[in-house]
C-alpha cells in the first residue's frame, strides 16, 4: 500500500458526506462557546453580563432577586455577530444562576431559544 491509499483511506473515514467540512461558508468558523463564557463578567452595577471583544460589549441584562434570575434582554453588537457571543452569555447566566441557586426566567427570545436547544437538566 503506497502513501496516497492510506490517505484516501483516512479521509474517506475522517469525513463522511454527512458532516460538511469546518471553516466554510456553510458552517462558519467555530468558535469555543466555553473559553468566552469564561471571559464573560458579571457586571452587577449595571445588572448585566457582559462579553468586551474588539473593543465593543455583547450583554445579556437582567434582574436578580433572592429566588430568582430573569434574563431580560441580549444585545450583540452588528460587528460581533456570528461569533455565538449571545450563546456565550446566556451559558454564563444559566451557569451562574445554577452556581447560586437561583431559577431562571427566560423573559429574552434570545435566551428562550437558547433553552430550547439547550435545556436544563
Amino acid at each position: 500500500m503506497d502513501d496516497n491509499d492510506r490517505i484516501d483511506e483516512a479521509e474517506e473515514e475522517s469525513f463522511p458526506a454527512s458532516d460538511p467540512p469546518a471553516n466554510t461558508t456553510e458552517t462558519g468558523i467555530h468558535v469555543k462557546i466555553a473559553s468566552m463564557s469564561e471571559s464573560v463578567i458579571d457586571n452587577q452595577a449595571a445588572n448585566q453580563f457582559e462579553l468586551v471583544v474588539d473593543g465593543q460589549t455583547a450583554f445579556l441584562a437582567y434582574e436578580r432577586s433572592a429566588k430568582s434570575l430573569v434574563l431580560i434582554h441580549t444585545e450583540v453588537p452588528v460587528v460581533l455577530r456570528g461569533r455565538h457571543l449571545g450563546d456565550a452569555l446566556a451559558k454564563a447566566a444559566i451557569d451562574s444562576a445554577t452556581k447560586n441557586g437561583l431559577r431562571v426566567v427566560a423573559v429574552c427570545p434570545f435566551v428562550k431559544a437558547y433553552l430550547r436547544k439547550h435545556p436544563l437538566a
